[in-house]
C-alpha cells in the first residue's frame, strides 16, 4: 500500500521542520520535498505567512527568526550603518521648528542629532542616555530626559517610571526604534520592561514613526509592543524587499524606503 497523502496541517508542519534546517526555501524546493503541486505549496505558504508561522518570500518562504535577546548597543553601533544614516536622514526631514519631538533609545534614533542642527525652537524628549548627551551643545533645543531605571547595556531609562513621566507630556511626533519587526507580530521586545516607556510615548504623540532597518524586518520576540497599523509611517531602508514593503502597507501604513 502507498504512504497516504499528507493533510494540509500535516504539510504546513513539514515546512516549518524543514525550515529548521534552511532557513528560506524555494517552491521548487518544496515542491520536491513534499510531492505535491507548486500551487499547493503556495496555497501552504500563503496560510503559514497569515498565521504568523512563517513568512512568504518571492519564489519560496522564510523561517522567522524569534529574538531571545537584545545585543549590546556597542554592537548595534556597528551594524548597517549605510542603512541607519539613510534612515536617519529621511526622519530628520520631517522635523520642522517648534516641534516637540520623542526619540527612543537606539542608535538610528540617535543617528537623526547633528541632521537637526539648524532647527529652531524644538523640544526634544528621549529616554536615551546617548541622545541626550547629543543634544547637551544643540543651540535651540529644550531638553528633557526622561528618568527610570537604566538599562546599561543599552543605556537608556525603561520601565513604569519612564512611562509616567511620558504620560505627562503631549508630543508632536514620536519616533520609535525596535529590534524587531514584521507585518504579523508588529513592533516586539525580548524585554518586558521596554514595553511601558514605548506604548506611553505613542500614546503621548500625535504621529508615530517607525525607524527600523531592513535586516531586523522578519524577526519578533515574546512581548509585543504595538502593531504596525499604529504607527503613521516606517521609515526603513532599499534592501526591503518589495513583497514584504507591499504587505506593510496593505495595514494601511505608509512606507518610507530610505536611499542613501
Amino acid at each position: 500500500m502507498g504512504t497516504s497523502p499528507l493533510i494540509p496541517e500535516q504539510r504546513r508542519q513539514h515546512i516549518l521542520d524543514l525550515l529548521r534546517t534552511d532557513a528560506v526555501l524555494s517552491y521548487r524546493q518544496l515542491t520536491e520535498q513534499l510531492g505535491v503541486s507548486q500551487m499547493t505549496v503556495r496555497r501552504d505558504v500563503a496560510a503559514l505567512d497569515d498565521q504568523g508561522r512563517a513568512r512568504a518570500t518571492q519564489g519560496g518562504v522564510a523561517a522567522l527568526a524569534r529574538l531571545l535577546e537584545e545585543p549590546p548597543r556597542s554592537a548595534k553601533a556597528e551594524a548597517n550603518m549605510a542603512a541607519k544614516s539613510a534612515i536617519a536622514a529621511a526622519a530628520a526631514e520631517t522635523v520642522t521648528d517648534s516641534m516637540t519631538l520623542y526619540l527612543d533609545a537606539g542608535t538610528t534614533i540617535q543617528a537623526m542629532r547633528p541632521l537637526l542642527e539648524d532647527r529652531r525652537d524644538l523640544t526634544v524628549v528621549t529616554n536615551d542616555l546617548g541622545t541626550a548627551g547629543a543634544f547637551l551643545d544643540h543651540p535651540c533645543v529644550d531638553l528633557i530626559c526622561v528618568g527610570g531605571r537604566v538599562d546599561v547595556a543599552n543605556q537608556s531609562m525603561i520601565g513604569r517610571l519612564a512611562a509616567l513621566t511620558l504620560g505627562e507630556l503631549s508630543v508632536d511626533i514620536a519616533f520609535i526604534s525596535s529590534s524587531s519587526w514584521d507585518a504579523r507580530h508588529g513592533i516586539t521586545t525580548p524585554m518586558e520592561a521596554k514595553i511601558d516607556a514605548k506604548r506611553a510615548a505613542m500614546a503621548s504623540a500625535t504621529t508615530s514613526v517607525l525607524l527600523a532597518d531592513s535586516a531586523k524586518f522578519g524577526h519578533f520576540a515574546k512581548y509585543r509592543v504595538a502593531p504596525l497599523g499604529e504607527f503613521r509611517s516606517i521609515i526603513t531602508d532599499s534592501s526591503l524587499p518589495e513583497e514584504d514593503a507591499a504587505g506593510v502597507r496593505d495595514l494601511g501604513v505608509e512606507v518610507v524606503i530610505a536611499r542613501g
